[in-house]
C-alpha cells in the first residue's frame, strides 16, 4: 500500500514515531496543555499532508520549480525588510491575516533545491565559476536574514548551502581557503553583531557570569539535561518546565524537558532514532540516478542532522543559544510542515527511481 503511495516505508515509520514522541512532550512541556497539543497535531496533520503530496512528484518536476521556489523566497525576505511583522524586536515574520509564517524557514528547502538545479547543469567536480555563482546564491538570502536580525537561521542557511557544495566535490583546497577567510572576518563580524548576540557567545563559555540575564537559558538547560540521570524523572514529571524554571521549554529547549523525563537511556534511543533518519536519507542520496537527485537528497538529509545536532548541542550548553527548533519533536508550524516537505521530496526521489531506470 505504501510503495504505491511512493512512500520509503522504513522512513515513514521513523518518522511517524517521532512525531508521537513529540507530541508527547509538548504536551508535558506546555504544563499538559491539550490546546498546544491538539495545535501540534494539526501542525502535523498538515506537514504528512505535504510530504504525501510531494512524494507523488517525481524529481523531474522538482527540479524545474528549484529556481521558481528560490526567487520567490528571496522577494519574500525583502518583503519582510519592509513589511514584515515585528515580535521580540526582530522583523522574521509575513502575515496574511490570521496566519504567520517566516520566509527564512522556505529558505531552507529552496538553498539546497537551488543549488542542486544549477550544480546538476554542469560538469562535477565544481569549478571556480560555479563556486562564485553557487557563494552568490548563498550569501545574498543569509545576508537578507541578518538583517532581520537572524544571525543564527543565516549562519544554519549558509551552512546548507556549503553542505551542498562539498557534495558537489568542492576541493579540500578551497575548504581550507573559505575556513581561513571567514576566521578572518571574525573581527569585523564581531563588530556589526548586535549586543545580545555578543553576549550569547560570551555566555557559552562563562554562562555563571549573568546567571539571571542573558545566561539563564543556558543554566537551566544544563540543569534539566543533568537531573534527568539514567532513567529519568519519568513523563509528566519535569520540574524544570512545570515549575516554570526552564524558558522556551516547549520549543527551543524542549530537548531539556526529553532529558529530564526520560534520562540517558531516553536520550540514547532519541539520537538512535535520528541516526535511522539519517541512514535512510544517506542511503536515498546514495542510489538516486541522476546528480540532482543525488546532490538535493544529500544536502537536505546533512540539513537534518545539523539541526538537530545544534539544538541538542546548544541546550547542553555546547552552542551558543539560537532559535533551532529540535526537528519534529517542538512545537511549530512553519518548521515542521517545512521539514515535512523535505521527507516528501526525499521520498520521491527514492519511489521514483525503479521508475526512471
Amino acid at each position: 500500500m505504501l510503495e504505491r503511495w511512493h512512500f520509503d516505508r522504513p522512513l515513514f515509520y521513523a518518522l511517524v514515531i517521532l512525531s508521537v514522541t513529540g507530541l508527547a512532550i509538548v504536551y508535558s512541556a506546555g504544563g499538559d496543555n491539550l490546546n498546544m497539543t491538539i495545535r501540534d497535531s494539526v501542525h502535523l496533520i498538515l506537514g504528512f499532508s505535504v510530504m504525501i503530496g510531494l512524494a507523488q512528484v517525481r524529481p523531474t518536476t522538482i527540479a524545474r520549480w528549484s529556481p521558481y521556489l528560490f526567487v520567490v523566497g528571496f522577494l519574500m525576505l525583502i518583503a519582510v525588510l519592509g513589511a514584515g511583522t515585528v515580535s521580540n524586536g526582530a522583523r522574521r515574520w509575513l502575515g496574511f491575516g490570521p496566519l504567520r509564517f517566516q520566509p527564512s524557514e522556505i529558505m531552507k528547502l529552496a538553498l539546497p533545491m537551488m543549488l542542486a538545479w544549477y550544480l546538476s547543469r554542469g560538469p562535477l567536480p565544481i569549478k571556480l565559476p560555479q563556486l562564485l555563482v553557487s557563494g552568490a546564491v548563498i550569501l545574498l538570502p543569509a545576508l537578507m536574514i541578518i538583517k532581520e536580525p537572524d544571525l543564527g537561521t543565516a549562519f544554519l542557511i549558509a551552512a546548507t548551502g556549503f553542505l551542498v557544495l562539498f557534495l558537489a566535490g568542492m576541493g579540500w583546497r578551497t575548504i581550507i581557503v573559505m575556513a581561513a577567510s571567514t576566521a578572518a572576518a571574525i573581527p569585523v563580524l564581531w563588530a556589526h553583531m548586535h549586543q545580545y548576540q555578543r553576549q550569547r557567545v560570551y555566555v557559552l563559555f562563562h554562562p555563571e557570569s549573568d546567571p539571571l540575564g542573558i545566561g539563564y537559558h543556558t543554566i537551566q538547560g544544563m540543569i534539566a539535561v543533568g537531573s534527568g540521570g539514567l532513567l529519568g524523572k519519568g513523563w509528566l514529571h519535569s520540574t524544570q518546565a512545570h515549575l516554570d524554571f526552564l524558558p522556551q521549554s516547549s520549543t527551543d529547549f524542549i530537548f531539556a524537558v526529553f532529558s529530564e523525563e526520560f534520562g540517558w537511556l531516553g536520550v540514547l534511543a532519541l539520537i538512535t532514532l535520528y541516526l535511522f533518519i539519517l541512514y535512510r536519507g544517506a542511503l536515498i542520496a546514495y542510489r538516486a540516478q541522476d546528480t540532482y537527485s543525488r546532490l538535493l537528497a544529500g544536502g537536505l538529509t546533512l540539513v537534518f542532522f545539523l539541526y538537530f545536532f545544534v539544538n541538542m548541542s546548544m541546550v547542553a550548553g555546547l552552542l551558543p543559544v539560537v532559535g533551532v527548533p529540535l526537528p519534529l519533536i517542538s512545537y511549530g508550524g512553519t518548521s515542521v510542515i517545512t521539514l515535512m516537505a523535505a521527507f516528501g521530496m526525499l521520498m520521491s526521489i527514492h519511489s521514483h527511481r525503479s521508475i526512471a531506470a
